[in-house]
């Protein structure tokens, strides 16, 4: 009883082996053509470079607090935001004041509105520090009760951190900033 055990193990587990050795010998191998399809219908995704390390931080937490807003997380809004906050040299007190309080409040309203405050501010200073990649400014014009607001992303695909879900396609990019 106990060798036909043994056997019937032994036969069971070469059995589950050989299937799945099976099925990871069935891959698919694109065409060159099907893998440049793919390749552009994916978007350029964090291809921004900065002339200085301060200003790369800065937007990285930038996009954060961006998705954050999208997804109306406003607890990744104040961690994004505090991140950022450490980023600023000494000359920036406004921005890393903006910051601050997007991280102090967990009132997702207005965390949008300082983001839009944030985002005036920020602009110039990514437009200067820019050394390579895409950015693009966007805008709604519904945002604040129709009176409008941009923001800044890496892909030129709309995802309004002013409405989050609630709107998320709403919204066109105003400029191609490219380095």
């Amino acid at each position: 009883m106990k060798t036909r055990l043994i056997i019937l193990t032994a036969f069971l587990g070469l059995s589950i082996s050989c299937k799945e050795n099976e099925a990871k010998q069935n891959v698919e191998i694109d065409t060159p053509q099907e893998v440049k399809q793919q390749h552009e219908e994916t978007p350029d995704i964090a291809d921004q470079a900065f002339i200085d390390g301060m200003t790369g931080k800065v937007w990285h937490n930038y996009l954060k607090i961006k998705m954050a807003l999208v997804n109306s997380d406003a607890d990744a809004a104040n961690d994004a935001a505090n991140d950022m906050a450490t980023s600023f040299d000494q000359e920036r007190t406004q921005m890393k004041d903006l910051a601050l309080k997007i991280a102090e409040t967990s009132d997702l309203e207005e965390q949008r509105k300082l983001f839009s405050d944030l985002t005036q501010q920020m602009g110039p200073m990514f437009k200067e520090a820019l050394s390579g990649g895409t950015i693009y400014q966007q805008y709604c014009p519904m945002a604040f009760n129709n009176e409008g607001a941009y923001w800044y992303s890496d892909v030129s695909e709309i995802r309004n951190p002013y409405f989050g879900d609630k709107m998320l396609k709403c919204g066109k990019v105003t400029e191609t900033i490219e380095k």
